[in-house]
This record gives structure tokens, C-alpha cells and sequence, in this order.
């Protein structure tokens, strides 16, 4: 009974913080979310990559369960976190309602969180503008992740937009990244020559890179490219990624990175304490992170 008191009584302090930070915040700028980072000492991003199948039993009866599952989630731990990144694609496989849940959990994120679509979209620019106006516009997200194979006409809208982000896929952490990403081009590997000319059509208030953590060992020449640009860092956790040798390679003097975990934190706990586990996780890198900060 006592140990069911104490959950009761730290969610509710939890959720009552979450409403007192809920203030309009007017912009997701460069420095704000520098800001962020110092304050809470952590530069996580939670992936809210949330797979029906995967949410426990209980949830499955709600009448929104992946909205229900993913409130649990922000509210066990927006304080350890600076961002929440969803990707679009366990949204959009269900269709309408999908749709209206990631809204719903958009909505949800505290405004003082960098919200990113992770919707890995490029296409032709009258295209591309209405994928901007889509997670722009008609969702509030901060940032959308952009594949720039297309080239300048299929990034450039999204960098239209005032106080928005695209983060551009520069070395991804799958298998496949070697059949185009690392192949060799004027002898530099293709990624480098994208990272290169990316740069040239936004500045590092508006461009992010996608960098996976599985590649911890090509962070340190990267950096010599984009010293000063964010870096989102997918692949820690699951997929193997070493939060050490990624803050040792990825720093700069602003931090400058975004360390994202989806399934080891979301899917700790598979039962009615699932939001615990996540928090416990959470907490985990978000001490880890505090150390390399202080550094």
C-alpha cells in the first residue's frame, strides 16, 4: 500500500510541474534551447516511436491508447529531457486516428520541449513546401528530419520558415548507410560531400545533422565540417550506441547534441508501471549526461 502511495504522490508532483512549465514559449531559437540543456543538465530527446503492438496489455482497452501510453511517458519524464522526437511512421500506419493521436501528443509535449517530426521527408520543392506547412503549420513541431538526396529545392522550404529546423540525414546508423552514404565521391565519403554543401543553405540555427550513434568513430572528423551545428544522435541504447564515446567525439562549446532513445526507454517496463521504468531510465542517461557536462 505504502509503495502504491509513493507512485501516486510522485506522478502527481511530476504532472503538476508539467503544467507549471506549460508556459508559451515563442520560439524553439538556438539559444533557448542551449538554455534548456544547461539548465536541466541533460540533452536527451525521448523518441515516442510508439508501436500499438508493443504498449502494454492494459492500455490496449483505452479509447486513444497511444496517446494514453505517450502521456504517461512525457509525464514520467519531461524533466529529465529536452526534446521528444516522433516518428511519423507508427502514427501514420493507423491511419486517421494515428494521425489524430500524434497531434494530440504534440499538443500534449510541454512548449519548453524541442519537438521533432521524424518524418525523413524530400521531394520536389512545391512538394516539400507542403510537407513543411504539414509539420509546420498544421502540427506545431520545432524541427523535421529531411532527406536531402533530392538536393537544395527539396531542403530549402523548410528552411523558410522562421525559428523552424530541418535535420538533415548525414550518416545513419543501418546497415544500408554503406550503399550510398559512405561511398567514396572526390575522395570524401558521400555523407561528407552532403554535409558540405547542406551547410551552405541554412546556418546553424536551422540545420541539424542526423548522425547515429553507431558511428561514434567518424563524429570527431565530422565535427571539423560542423563545428558549431546540432547534432541529433539516434542509436543509443537498442541499437548499441555508446553514450560516452558519442558526447567524447560530439561536443562542442554549446554541448551540441541531442542524444535520442526511443524503445530502451518507452518499452523498460511492460506492465501497469511501465511509466516508472521509463522514468528510472530517464534518469539514467540524464545522470550519465550531467557528468559529461560538467566536464
Amino acid at each position: 500500500m505504502r509503495k502504491a502511495e509513493n507512485r501516486k504522490s510522485l506522478y502527481l508532483t511530476v504532472i503538476v510541474k508539467q503544467k507549471a512549465l506549460h508556459f508559451h514559449q515563442e520560439k524553439m531559437d538556438r539559444q533557448y534551447l542551449i538554455e534548456q540543456i544547461k539548465e536541466k543538465k541533460t540533452y536527451l530527446c525521448v523518441g515516442l516511436d510508439t508501436d500499438i503492438e508493443k504498449i502494454p496489455e492494459h492500455l490496449k482497452r483505452s479509447a486513444d491508447a497511444v496517446f494514453e501510453f505517450n502521456k504517461q511517458i512525457i509525464d514520467a519524464t519531461f524533466d529529465l529531457c529536452v526534446a521528444y522526437k516522433i516518428n511519423t511512421a507508427f502514427y501514420e500506419a493507423q491511419g486517421i486516428k494515428g494521425w489524430k493521436a500524434m497531434l494530440k501528443t504534440v499538443d500534449y509535449i510541454p512548449s519548453t520541449h524541442f519537438k521533432i517530426a521524424d518524418a525523413k521527408r524530400g521531394d520536389i520543392g512545391n512538394t516539400s513546401h507542403q510537407y513543411a506547412k504539414a509539420f509546420f503549420e498544421t502540427f506545431p513541431f520545432d524541427a523535421v528530419t529531411v532527406a536531402p538526396y533530392m538536393g537544395s529545392d527539396s531542403v530549402k522550404p523548410f528552411l523558410d520558415y522562421k525559428d523552424k529546423w530541418a535535420i538533415v540525414l548525414g550518416l545513419t546508423s543501418n546497415e544500408g548507410s554503406k550503399d550510398f552514404e559512405q561511398l567514396r565521391v572526390n575522395d570524401n565519403y558521400l555523407f561528407e560531400e552532403v554535409i558540405k554543401k547542406t551547410i551552405k543553405w541554412g546556418t546553424d540555427k536551422n540545420l541539424m545533422f542526423v548522425i547515429g550513434a553507431t558511428k561514434a568513430s567518424e563524429i570527431a572528423s565530422i565535427r571539423k565540417l560542423i563545428p558549431e551545428h546540432f547534432l541529433l544522435i539516434p542509436g543509443v541504447g537498442a541499437q548499441g550506441g555508446s553514450l560516452a564515446e558519442v558526447s567524447k567525439h560530439g561536443f562542442n562549446k554549446n554541448c551540441g547534441l541531442l542524444i535520442n532513445a526511443s524503445r530502451a526507454i518507452i518499452y523498460a517496463g511492460k506492465n501497469e508501471n511501465f511509466a516508472e521504468e521509463a522514468r528510472r531510465i530517464a534518469l539514467e542517461y540524464q545522470t550519465e549526461m550531467k557528468g559529461y557536462l560538467r566536464k
